[in-house]
């Protein structure tokens, strides 16, 4: 079991922060390795609500636990590889937006790879991921204010 936390700074809105970072069809252009989503069932800012996310033919299934909109989502996921939580809040600051994610992984195998993951800030990484949302909503924010 392992702890990781991430954070950054967006310059756009909280509603556009979370309508992004909440449209599963959009995960592909920031999340490493993002082949499709499927089985969505419910709605991605209700609690009880799945989906399964694919990495090629590895699924991780995901179900939301926790959503306050536009402030918090919390989830659970998992496959063989990466299983736990993820916990993030979206936080007004200034002309923009913090958005401070946590993940906390499940089991030993987990762990190694969350920490593998925690490091550095290569694409695939979880900030290199956050880095990725970051560009991706503030060149949207900028083409469609």
């Amino acid at each position: 079991m392992g702890t990781f936390r991430v954070s950054t700074f967006v310059a756009a809105s909280p509603e556009r922060v979370f309508a992004t970072w909440t449209d599963p069809d959009r995960f592909h252009e920031w999340i490493g390795g993002v082949t499709r989503v499927t089985d969505l069932e419910g709605s991605l800012d209700a609690p009880g609500s799945r989906y399964t996310v694919w990495f090629g033919r590895m699924a991780s299934p995901t179900e939301i636990l926790a959503v306050e909109r536009p402030r918090h989502l919390r989830t659970r996921f998992g496959n063989t590889i990466l299983k736990g939580e993820s916990d993030v809040t979206i936080v007004p600051e200034g002309e923009g937006t913090r958005i401070n994610q946590e993940f906390v992984t499940r089991g030993f195998i987990a762990g190694i790879f969350g920490r593998l993951f925690a490091m550095g800030s290569y694409r695939g990484s979880f900030k290199g991921e956050l880095e990725a949302f970051r560009q991706l909503v503030e060149q949207e924010a900028r083409d469609h204010p």
